[in-house]
C-alpha cells in the first residue's frame, strides 16, 4: 500500500483506488457526515488515517449487505467498538462464504456433467442459491406450518429489511464468537445478555416454537442449543464445537432461569 510521506495517512486518490470506489464518493461520505478525512492538507486534499480506513471498510461491508447510507449511519452510531463490529461482519462473511462455496460446487458439478455428457441431477444444481434449501428439514422438525409462516414472513420483507435482519443476526453471532474466544463463563452477565438477545431474536421469527403463543419456549431454546453442538453446520456459525458448546450452555442457564 502506497502512503504519504509520514506513512500514517493515505490520500483520497489512493483510498479511492484501493477501495474500488471514487474520490467523488468519498467526498460525498464526508459531506453527509459518514466518513470524515483525518486531515486536510494546505492544498485542500483530504487524507485518511488507519481509523478512517477501518470505518470505510465497515461502510463498504454494510453496503454489500444492501443497507442505504442513512441506515449505515445508524449502524455505525450504535456500534461503538470497531473490533466488535468487524467481528459481526466477519461472522456474516463466513456465512456467505459457506453459501458461495456450495454454489461454486454445484456449478462445478453441472459443468463436469455437461462436459462428460452425463445426466444432470437437479438436486445438485441449486445448493446454496436460496433459503429454501432447509425446507424439508424445517418441516420435519417443526411442521409445515412453521416453514410456511417463516417463509411468508421473510418473503414479505423488503431488500433493506432483509439486510437489516442479516446485520442484526451477524452482530449477535459475532458477539457470541468474541465472548467464547474471550473465555467468558456461560453464566456470566455478559453471556446471559447474549442469551437474552438470542431468545428475543428467536421469538421474533414467526413459525418457530419460540414465537408460538403458549409454546414450549424453554424446551425449544434448550433443544436448539443442543442442536448447535450436534450439527456441525450450526456449530460453524459460532466458531466450531467449542463456540457452539458455549452458546448451548449459556442458553440453558438463561432458559432455566427465565423461561
Amino acid at each position: 500500500m502506497d502512503t504519504v510521506a509520514d506513512e500514517t495517512e493515505w490520500s483520497i486518490q489512493q483510498i479511492a483506488r484501493l477501495a474500488g470506489t471514487t474520490s467523488r464518493t468519498l467526498r460525498h461520505y464526508d459531506d453527509i457526515g459518514l466518513l470524515a478525512p483525518s486531515s486536510i492538507g494546505r492544498n485542500g486534499y483530504r487524507y485518511y488515517d488507519q481509523a478512517a480506513l477501518v470505518r470505510l471498510q465497515r461502510i463498504l461491508l454494510l453496503r454489500e449487505l444492501g443497507l442505504g447510507l442513512p441506515q449505515i449511519a445508524d449502524v455505525l452510531e450504535r456500534e461503538s467498538s470497531e473490533e466488535s463490529a468487524l467481528a459481526s461482519h466477519l461472522a456474516w462473511l463466513r456465512q456467505e462464504q459457506q453459501r458461495l462455496a456450495r454454489q461454486i460446487a454445484s456449478v462445478e458439478i453441472t459443468i463436469e456433467a455437461l462436459r462428460g455428457g452425463e445426466r444432470l441431477m437437479a438436486k445438485d444444481m441449486f445448493d446454496g442459491f436460496d433459503h429454501t434449501q432447509y425446507k424439508d428439514e424445517v418441516e420435519q422438525r417443526w411442521g409445515r406450518d412453521a416453514y410456511a409462516k417463516g417463509d411468508a414472513w421473510w418473503s414479505s420483507k423488503s431488500a433493506s429489511e432483509k439486510a437489516e435482519w442479516k446485520e442484526r443476526l451477524a452482530a449477535l453471532t459475532g458477539d457470541w464468537i468474541a465472548a467464547a474466544e474471550g473465555g467468558v463463563a456461560p453464566d456470566s452477565d455478559e453471556a446471559q445478555q447474549l442469551a437474552r438477545r438470542h431468545v428475543e431474536w428467536l421469538t421474533g421469527v414467526p413459525g418457530t416454537p419460540a414465537a408460538a403463543p403458549g409454546g414450549d419456549v424453554k424446551g425449544y431454546v434448550i433443544g436448539l442449543g443442543e442442536m448447535y453442538v450436534a450439527d456441525p453446520r450450526f456449530g460453524a456459525n459460532y466458531g466450531g464445537t467449542a463456540g457452539a458448546e458455549f452458546v448451548r450452555d449459556a442458553l440453558r442457564v438463561y432458559a432455566e432461569a427465565h423461561l
